[in-house]
């Protein structure tokens, strides 16, 4: 039966895709080389990505056709993927392993030539198309740990079940994806990588409100969820051709220096619509600050960057000699603050920020005193939103506060919002996350300011003379004086002093660069 009548009987719903999908994770569970859904997620990644890739090309070399050009594909005969992976009973078993794996071997056409990984990895940008950069540069970090190679073929069967050119496929696709995310970032917990709940990210995009012609970034972007949220919101202004080609390559921007989420991110974009994903495969802090200039600069900054690290000496080398410090959620501060454009062009905002800090930032000084300073100086830090415990669980308990500024000119006074737990709950968790619509009292309040049991505000002299201490608490706020059972009062006390070991932590990484 011909490839297109198989898979045109393939029903575009959720629950065939998802089942789609759940096939393939399953074979892998079989397969030796792989574990966990760390190692699995990845590699059903990249051969998504390859899959997508091929029905992008077929769609755009129709359209050449039609319009009478020529048309150059970035992936070239036999490494393309209907070459070798669209026929059901093509390369299997060791031959598989060996074409994608080898540097060198017989390739599908019976030829000897590079291994397809090792192809890959080799392309270079041609005639202004940047595809070829993207795919060479997420394949320096990718692997192939599947060991049996049968197996390896039933998950590609599999997946070249997915129509990539299906819009309405796409978008169900999409939600899957974002879902085995999740499931990825669970696994990852425990190796200190604290991705940004979808609630929080929405918020910050909401009320930072990013409009089409501005440029944003997220220099610690991850899997991609700010970018992502940001293309959504970006997308909903578009009415041109121009528009569209605004939105596509002149819009967003992201920076990752690990390569498995490099690689999730990439996919990420793809599959919600971005063409080309622009994400710097490298770390955003190893310019010297002192280089940045305006060309370098942006309207909006949206992130959550890592905190609780330490960055090697050449990187903190890039810092002015009184704000160096091993604290990375310290130097990325100093770094958005200073890529964010100067000049407010014609018809837009003044640029700004919205960024995901820890309690720590706050009271800290020393170093962190001084980066606060300048930050309550020359620019208006004009919000702190104050999340409630356990909305980053199960990845930490720390605290974690929201700050918004931009360069309107310097700080007259900061506004507080803490965002209260539901009625009757003692935080967050895993299995019940923070919601989106617990947001709605907030956002109400951003458009129409005013004190209130929540809000408060706080003038920027007070800040400054305090040593630029803005841990401040809600001078309205009550203590609830609650009679626990035994047992959850241990439970209570033992969370407790888990938080303050961490919280200890952060300080004494703080006190280790103070002067």
């Amino acid at each position: 039966m011909p490839r297109n009548a198989s898979t045109a009987a393939v029903p575009t719903t959720a629950q065939a895709l998802g089942s789609l999908l759940k096939s393939a994770r399953d074979i892998m569970r079989k397969d030796k080389g792989l574990n966990g859904d760390l190692d699995r997620l990845p590699l059903l990644t990249w051969i998504m990505f390859l899959k997508f890739l091929d029905d992008l090309e077929r769609q755009r070399e129709e359209e050449a056709l039609l319009a009478g050009v020529k048309f150059r594909p970035a992936i070239e005969p036999p490494y393309r993927w209907r070459d070798w992976a669209a026929r059901a009973d093509g390369v299997t078993g060791d031959e598989l392993l060996a074409f994608i794996n080898k540097e060198e071997t017989v390739r599908p056409d019976g030829r000897f030539g590079a291994g397809l990984f090792a192809y890959l990895r080799r392309l270079t940008r041609a005639n202004g198309d940047d595809r070829r950069d993207v795919i060479a540069t997420v394949f320096k970090g990718v692997d192939n740990r599947m060991k049996s190679g049968y197996l390896l073929r039933d998950v590609i069967n599999k997946v070249a079940g997915i129509h990539f050119t299906s819009s309405e496929e796409l978008h169900t696709l999409g939600a899957l994806y974002e879902s085995m995310l999740r499931e990825m970032r669970d696994a990852a917990g425990d190796s200190g990588e604290f991705y940004t709940p979808r609630s929080v990210v929405r918020l910050m995009v909401a009320v930072t409100d990013p409009r089409l012609g501005e440029t944003v970034l997220d220099p610690a972007c991850g899997t991609g969820g700010f970018l992502v949220e940001t293309y959504n919101h970006l997308a909903e202004q578009v009415q041109t051709v121009a528009d569209r080609k605004t939105l596509q390559t002149r819009s967003l921007f992201g920076c990752e220096p690990k390569s498995l989420p490099f690689l999730l991110c990439q996919m990420n974009l793809l599959l919600h619509g971005l063409d080309a994903p622009q994400v710097d495969h490298g770390n955003a802090l190893r310019h010297r600050l002192t280089e940045i200039g305006e060309k370098d600069r942006v309207d909006l900054i949206l992130t959550n960057p890592p905190f609780g690290g330490e960055e090697e000496k050449g990187i903190q080398g890039n810092f002015p000699e009184d704000k160096r410090t091993a604290e990375t959620a310290l130097l990325f501060l100093q770094l958005i603050m200073r890529k964010l454009r100067r000049q407010t062009r014609a018809g837009f905002s003044p640029a700004r920020a919205a960024v995901v800090v820890p309690n720590g930032t706050l009271f800290g000084d020393g170093v962190c005193a001084r980066i606060k300073e300048e930050l309550l100086k020359e620019f208006n830090l004009h919000t702190i939103v104050r999340l409630p415990n356990g909305v980053f669980a199960p990845y930490t308990s720390i605290p974690t506060n929201l700050l918004f500024f931009d360069r309107s000119g310097p700080t007259r006074e900061v506004w507080y919002y803490e965002q209260p737990l539901p009625e009757g709950r003692k935080n967050y968790t895993k299995t019940q996350p923070l919601q989106f619509e617990e947001f709605a009292a907030c956002l109400a309040w951003w458009r129409q300011r005013e004190e209130n049991e929540r809000a408060w505000k706080v003038p920027a002299e007070e800040l400054l003379a305090s040593g630029c201490n803005l841990d401040r608490k809600n001078p309205r706020g009550r203590e609830d004086i609650t009679h626990l059972p035994p047992e959850e009062l241990v439970e209570s006390i033992l969370d407790k002093e888990r938080r303050i070991s961490e919280i200890l932590n952060t300080i004494k990484g703080l006190l280790a660069v103070k002067p």
